[in-house]
């Protein structure tokens, strides 16, 4: 059974930084492209990074490009979102997707993506 389990989410000041972390359990991880999506209270889920299975080559929404970043570490089954300069508008619950084989490409509407976690909270205070 295939599990993605955010963490790292919590309450920020603006300009503030923090890392998010997905570890993953059951699938072969360096398999799949990574991904992070956020939906904030009373708005549809959008994109925010994405990381392909092999090269690392990454794509950003362009809301948090330059202040965003993702990686991955497959000895440990996890891939990262680092959040720094964070902004109010930045309040949402975060997800990560996996995607089989995936080349990092930005997604708009996740509908590609083969699993998901439950996500973590992230609310940045003004």
């Amino acid at each position: 059974q295939v599990h993605l389990v955010e963490s790292g989410g919590g309450l920020v000041q603006a300009g503030g930084s923090l890392r998010l972390s997905c570890a993953t359990s059951g699938l072969t991880f360096s398999t799949y492209g990574m991904d992070w999506f956020r939906q904030a209270p009373g708005k549809e889920r959008e994109f925010v990074a994405a990381i392909s299975w092999r090269l690392g080559i990454t794509n950003y929404a362009d809301s948090v490009k330059g202040r965003f970043t993702i990686s991955r570490d497959n000895p440990k089954n996890t891939v990262y979102l680092q959040m720094n300069s964070l902004k109010p508008e930045d309040t949402a619950v975060y997800y990560c997707a996996a995607d089989a084989f995936g080349r990092g490409t930005p997604k708009p509407s996740g509908s590609d993506m083969d699993y998901w976690g439950k996500g973590t909270l992230v609310t940045v205070s003004s």
